[in-house]
């Protein structure tokens, strides 16, 4: 199957080895559209539309599995992405499966044992809200393990997504990318706004501290874990609209690259007749 793309996204791909410099990257990037939100989310609804489609024709062929990785700085839109792009997907063939801070049965495994068991299965979507990137993230900025440690994961990380690729699973990962002034007007509107003061926590703030340690790991990650089977995407995402569109446009591309086709239906039906 093959289709015009509305968006040039090619351009967000980290390419395997490619040294990025977050601070290049515009967080408030909407190039297609010059900055019109009227435009942009008028295209929405032709995408959101498409995208369902794919994922009802992924489901039926059961032959493919998608895994869609989302990482991001705390405010970066994560769980706003996933609410928004996947609108009216069919339930039973997606995932959302978000990683907190390990239980202590997860600590007496390897770091990817918690992981693995959550991958999808032939015909289904699932989303790693956090992934097993916190690994190489979280740990290294807060120094939870040593250097030594955590610098071993990169290659462990790569050969994992490369079984799981070899074993027909596409894989598509996301950076939302966000400005430190960005974050700081999020945060604020979390402690302004009544109902939004669940979602507030005081350790965001100390991540924040440790903001260019979090831009530097970023950084670290896109390079060395790029890779031709499992690509890195820098979104743009201080306009949430312009994010919604470039990432429904990525797994657009993805889904429809996999050239599927709904199941031949069993003979005889032509002659079958409802009464």
């Amino acid at each position: 199957m093959s289709e015009q793309a509305l968006l040039d996204v090619e351009r967000y791909r980290v390419q395997p080895g490619q040294l990025i410099r977050l601070d290049d990257i515009d967080p408030a990037d909407a190039t297609t559209f010059d900055g019109r939100k009227r435009d942009g989310r008028a295209l929405l609804p032709s995408l959101t539309e498409r995208l369902q489609e794919l994922q009802a024709l992924l489901y039926a062929e059961n032959k493919h599995k998608l895994l869609i990785v989302i990482q991001a700085i705390d405010t970066g839109g994560k769980d706003g992405t996933i609410r928004h792009v996947f609108t009216g997907v069919n339930p039973q063939g997606v995932e959302v499966v978000s990683f907190k801070a390990p239980t202590e049965k997860e600590l007496s495994h390897d770091y990817l044992w918690r992981v693995h068991r959550h991958t999808p299965a032939t015909g289904k979507i699932v989303i790693f809200n956090r992934s097993q990137y916190e690994d190489i993230l979280a740990v290294r900025v807060r120094n939870v393990v040593p250097r030594a440690v955590w610098e071993k994961r990169y290659g462990h990380i790569n050969d994992f997504e490369r079984m799981l690729s070899d074993e027909g699973t596409t894989i598509v990962k996301f950076l939302l990318h966000i400005s430190r002034e960005e974050q700081a007007e999020r945060l604020q509107s979390r402690l302004d706004e009544p109902h939004k003061r669940w979602k507030f926590d005081k350790g965001d703030l100390e991540d924040r501290a440790l903001w260019l340690q979090y831009m530097a790991a970023f950084e670290d990650m896109l390079h060395k874990t790029s890779t031709d089977y499992a690509p890195w995407y820098v979104i743009p995402a201080n306009r949430k609209w312009y994010r919604n569109l470039v990432v429904s446009q990525i797994l657009i591309n993805t889904l429809a690259g996999l050239d599927m086709a709904y199941p031949a239906p069993p003979d005889g039906l032509d002659e079958i007749v409802i009464e």
